[in-house]
């Protein structure tokens, strides 16, 4: 079996891990708070707040942002779906738009023609490691005074402009999921510029905990009970999972360099198959390969799935790149959607195929992956 992903671990992990047991202090220690300064610090952000995963950090962010009812939130058409699930998870209304088929990031063009009056945000997804058009997207942004969740999930250690995402717009969401570049087991974090906005995501991540109390000459007892201003949710990540963080951080530019190297073995060896669309990296976009994701160019779906399949028999893991959101049933039933209405959003669903790429995949195995995608085409 080749595997579409594989987390690398060594005796650091158990080095970290050790400390951290031995310690006693297994959460809402001191390595998660040094986790969270290594990812502000390697994403060149004033403000790094762990959290159970991207999920809870878009969810957070979306509550911290102050998103509600009846406010619009434009997401992607093709990506996970917790993109647009943490904007209705706060009462708001996701309204998707199409993306680009060639780097399957928001298309600015569709994002500016998807807003109304009631737009208050939108969600920039980094997939699968690849920069979105950032300039194009703040700029239409600034135009109609929205805000800019980033997702990037995918994309600790990418790049824009020279610029490290997470910190162009007003927050970032991260995954340390184990098909993520470094990981947790599972995990995230939201990071940020506003200075304002940690209290509150801290806050909402600790069951709505605002502070202690204090007495008249303003001083706290050891026994006083916390204040909770907010409805909050328990959102936190625990020490054990920050040790294995770290020692996953210690190893992020060997991580992304292995990966890079796979996907430009990848790019190589696919270079003449044309029927096979290779991922593009458009100018000042950085590329980290959290997936290396192509694009079969004719037959559709039905011939995806029969390369699929043979990539099944072959005993190698493949999946398709990811959703086309808006077809899914809750989307679909609750805002009467057309799925026509997204149509590179489909196609991309309907035309991609994940390959196999981690630190540690062989040169052997991936001519094998190419060699079956070859004889299948």
């Amino acid at each position: 079996m080749i595997k579409l992903t594989s987390p690398k671990f060594d005796q650091d992990e158990v080095d970290f891990v050790s400390k951290c047991l031995e310690s006693g202090w297994v959460t809402q220690g001191p390595m998660v708070q040094e986790f969270e300064k290594r990812i502000a610090q390697r994403q060149q952000v004033a403000h790094a707040l762990a959290t159970t995963s991207c999920t809870a950090a878009l969810h957070l962010g979306a509550l911290s942002l102050g998103l509600k009812p009846g406010d619009e939130v434009i997401v992607p058409a093709f990506t996970w779906i917790t993109s647009a699930h943490a904007v209705e998870y706060v009462g708001a209304k996701a309204v998707f738009a199409d993306v680009d088929p060639i780097t399957f990031n928001l298309d600015p063009v569709a994002f500016e023609a998807a807003i109304t009056p009631n737009t208050r945000a939108v969600v920039v997804v980094h997939l699968f490691g690849l920069a979105a058009p950032m300039d194009e997207i703040m700029a239409i942004a600034k135009k109609y005074s929205l805000l800019v969740i980033e997702d990037a999930a995918c994309a600790i250690g990418t790049r824009y402009d020279g610029k490290p995402v997470g910190g162009i717009g007003d927050v970032g969401c991260f995954s340390f999921h184990p098909r993520k570049v470094i990981t947790t087991g599972e995990g995230g974090a939201l990071t940020t510029n506003r200075d304002e906005l940690p209290p509150v995501v801290n806050a909402y991540r600790c069951h709505g905990f605002s502070g202690y109390p204090t007495n008249d000459s303003g001083q706290t007892h050891p026994y006083t009970m916390g204040s909770f201003d907010y409805l909050g949710f328990n959102l936190r990540l625990s020490d054990i999972q920050a040790a294995v963080g770290l020692a996953q951080l210690n190893k992020l530019d060997g991580l992304l360099a292995e990966r890079c190297a796979a996907a430009n073995s990848y790019s190589s060896l696919l270079a003449e198959i044309e029927e096979v669309a290779i991922p593009t990296v458009p100018a000042k976009c950085g590329h980290t390969y959290q997936s290396y994701v192509i694009r079969i160019q004719k037959g559709g779906v039905a011939r995806r799935n029969l390369i699929m399949d043979e990539f099944q028999r072959q005993g190698i893991q493949t999946r398709p790149g990811t959703h086309a959101v808006h077809r899914l049933g809750y989307y679909a039933k609750k805002y009467g959607i057309d799925e026509a209405e997204f149509p590179n959003a489909c196609d991309c669903e309907d035309t991609t195929i994940t390959l196999p790429i981690f630190p540690g995949i062989t040169i052997e195995d991936q001519m094998q992956v190419v060699a079956c995608l070859k004889s299948s085409i």
